[in-house]
């Protein structure tokens, strides 16, 4: 659909305790059952710009899933304001903000990031960089520096909330930088 042919990161469905597995986790293939939570993540590419984006979604009445997926969308709503308010905000101190929203809401947080680098495909990459191209608790670079052509860089922010106890997490990911100057 929409042209997409290609992803730049492998398709993630996940459900059950799937859902606790960061991104660089492979889980086990499941079927989702009734009641149950199950969050996408996918990374299409359109006409040569990366594209990311993950949903949760709740098969069932359960409040607890439903109070989750409700969560995560009104961090990332959170999350994104505090990167408007803030235009020298640099990646750890929005990856402690993600933190403290999971644990204001009653969760844990469930990732070592909370969002990562987007934009031409291939993406801005440095050999062996895992920690300034991502919000990253040790990313202390402001979020907003300019790339090394001296264009705009465009920011995924992922909220990830779990609940190891009760085999649960919920996955929200969007464009951080639409409507940013």
């Amino acid at each position: 659909m929409y042209g997409v042919t290609r992803h730049w990161h492998k398709r993630i469905v996940r459900a059950e305790p799937n859902t606790l597995s960061p991104y660089d986790e492979n889980s086990p293939d499941l079927t989702v059952p009734e009641d149950d939570i199950v969050f996408l993540d996918f990374g299409p590419i359109f006409a040569e710009w990366e594209a990311d984006f993950g949903r949760t979604y709740v098969v069932g009445t359960d409040p607890l899933k439903h109070k989750l997926c409700r969560d995560i969308e009104e961090a990332f709503v959170k999350g994104k304001r505090r990167f408007q308010e803030r235009p020298d905000i640099p990646g750890a101190e929005l990856y402690e903000y993600a933190q403290e929203l999971a644990k204001e809401a009653g969760w844990e947080y469930g990732g070592p990031i909370a969002g990562h680098l987007i934009g031409v495909y291939p993406h801005e990459k440095i050999a062996g960089d895992k920690v300034t191209l991502y919000v990253h608790p040790s990313n202390h670079n402001r979020m907003r520096t300019p790339d090394a052509l001296g264009r705009k860089r465009h920011w995924i922010l992922e909220i990830h909330f779990v609940d190891r106890a009760k085999n649960i997490g919920g996955f929200y990911e969007e464009l951080l930088t639409v409507g940013q100057s």
